[in-house]
C-alpha cells in the first residue's frame, strides 16, 4: 500500500511529531511511506511556547518529508493536494487536534484522488481549552473523511456527536520506546541533582492551564516531609502563578522545577528517578505522558476526566481519582506507597501494556481499518 501522512514532522517538536515519527518508521517496514509536512505549522502570534521547531541540543531523529502545507496560506492547500495526489497514494492520513487545521487539512481531503481514502487520528475532537468556532469548523473537517480513527473511546463519542454516520475505529496510544531504556535509580537522581532516598512525585510534559499543576501543588500541601515533586516541562505562559504556589507551600525546597522543553535524550533522567507521575488534569482525552510513563514501568495517578479511567484505570496501570481536588489526589499516592502489594500489581499491568501497545500492532490496525473502508 502506498500511505501519505500529512501532518508535523522534524524539524517540529513535540508529542505530536514523536508520534508521527514513529508511525512512520513502523508503516514504512511493510508499505511505500512517504512523509508531509508543514512549512509553518502556527504563525507564531498563535503559538504560545518558546519555539516549535527543535534546537540541536534536542537529539531529535530526522525524517525525511516534504514541507508544503502552510496552515494560514490558502494557496498552499491546493499545492499541497496536488503533490500528495500526483504521488499516488493509497490512504492519505493526517492528524487532528485542534480546529486551526480544518480548514487547510479538509481542504487537501476534498482534493484527493477518488481512489484515496483519507483517514484522521483524532487526538481530540473537542478540545482542551474550547472556543465557539470548533465545532463548525471540525464538523466541516470531519465531512472530508472516509474515516477516523481515535485514541480512546472519549474521543470516539465525541466524534459520532458531531458526524454519526463516520465510520471509525479506537486504537490505543501506542508506547512510546524510542526514549531509551531505564537508568538506575541514583544514577537519574544525580544526574538532576535530586536528594535521595525520597518519595518522587513526577509531572511531566508542557504546563498548560488544564493540566491542573495548581491541583497537584496544594495536594503536595498536604503530603509530609518523606516526599519530593519534579516538575519537568515548558510552561505555556506565565510560570509565576506556579511560582507563588510553590513558595507560600508547605515545603518549597521539596519541589524541584525545570521549567523547559525536555529533551528527547533528557527523558529518561525524569522517569527513570520517580516512583510515581501524576496527570491532575481540569481535562483531557488520552494522554501521551501515560504512554511515556508506561515504558519506564512508572505507575500513576490519574484525574477522572476524558479517557484516562479507561487508559489507565481499567488497564490497571495507575489510580484514578474520583474528583480533580488536592484532597483526592493526596489520598491516592498515599495509597500506592502504603500498600506494597499495589505497587507490585500496577508495575506488572503495565508489563503487559508494553507488549499490547506496540507500534506494530497500532500499524497493522490502522491498515487494516483503511482496507475496510467503502
Amino acid at each position: 500500500m502506498r500511505i501519505a501522512i500529512l501532518s508535523c514532522f522534524y524539524p517540529y517538536r513535540g508529542g505530536i511529531a514523536q508520534f508521527n515519527a514513529n508511525l512512520f518508521e513502523e508503516l514504512g517496514k511493510t508499505h511505500d511511506v512517504r512523509a508531509f509536512n508543514f512549512s509553518r505549522q502556527y504563525p507564531d502570534i498563535l503559538f504560545p511556547g518558546k519555539t516549535q521547531y527543535v534546537t540541536p541540543e534536542d537529539e531529535a531523529v530526522p525524517v525525511e518529508a516534504q514541507a508544503l502545507l502552510d496552515t494560514a496560506d490558502p494557496f498552499s492547500w491546493g499545492r499541497t493536494a496536488r503533490a500528495i495526489r500526483d504521488w499516488g497514494p493509497d490512504l492519505l492520513v493526517m492528524r487532528y487536534w485542534m480546529s486551526w487545521f480544518a480548514p487547510s487539512l479538509g481542504s487537501v481531503a476534498r482534493k484527493m484522488a477518488p481512489g484515496c481514502k483519507v483517514v484522521g487520528i483524532l487526538d481530540n475532537v473537542v478540545p482542551h481549552e474550547r472556543h465557539w468556532f470548533d465545532t463548525p469548523l471540525t464538523r466541516w473537517f470531519l465531512r472530508g473523511l472516509d474515516g477516523a480513527v481515535t485514541l480512546c473511546e472519549e474521543v470516539g463519542r465525541d466524534l459520532l456527536a458531531l458526524r454519526a454516520d463516520i465510520p471509525h475505529t479506537v486504537l490505543p496510544h501506542p508506547i512510546y520506546t524510542h526514549f531509551g531504556t531505564k537508568l538506575p535509580r541514583e544514577e537519574a537522581e544525580a544526574r538532576l541533582g535530586l536528594p535521595s532516598g525520597r518519595r518522587t512525585l513526577l509531572f511531566f510534559g508542557l504546563i498548560r492551564e488544564y493540566k491542573g499543576l495548581d491541583i497537584l501543588l496544594h495536594a503536595f500541601d498536604l503530603l509530609d516531609e518523606r516526599y519530593q515533586l519534579v516538575i519537568a516541562g515548558e510552561p505555556y505562559g506565565s510560570f509565576e502563578k506556579y511560582r507563588a504556589l510553590i513558595d507560600a507551600g508547605r515545603a518549597p525546597q521539596d519541589v524541584h522545577v525545570f521549567p523547559d522543553y525536555i529533551r528527547d535524550a533528557e527523558v529518561k533522567d525524569f522517569f527513570s528517578a520517580a516512583d510515581l507521575t501524576v496527570l491532575p488534569y481540569r481535562s483531557a482525552t488520552q494522554s501521551g505522558i501515560s504512554s511515556v510513563s508506561c515504558h519506564f514501568i512508572v505507575p500513576m495517578v490519574v484525574t477522572d476526566v476524558g479517557g484516562l479511567r479507561e487508559t489507565v484505570g481499567a488497564r490497571g496501570t495507575g489510580i484514578v481519582c474520583d474528583e480533580s481536588t488536592p484532597e483526592c489526589i493526596a489520598e491516592a499516592i498515599g495509597r500506592y506507597f502504603d500498600d506494597p502489594d499495589l505497587q507490585i500489581h500496577l508495575c506488572e499491568c503495565m508489563g503487559a501494556e508494553k507488549d499490547r501497545l506496540s507500534w506494530s500492532r497500532f500499524a497493522q490496525d490502522l491498515t487494516q481499518f483503511a482496507a475496510s473502508l467503502p
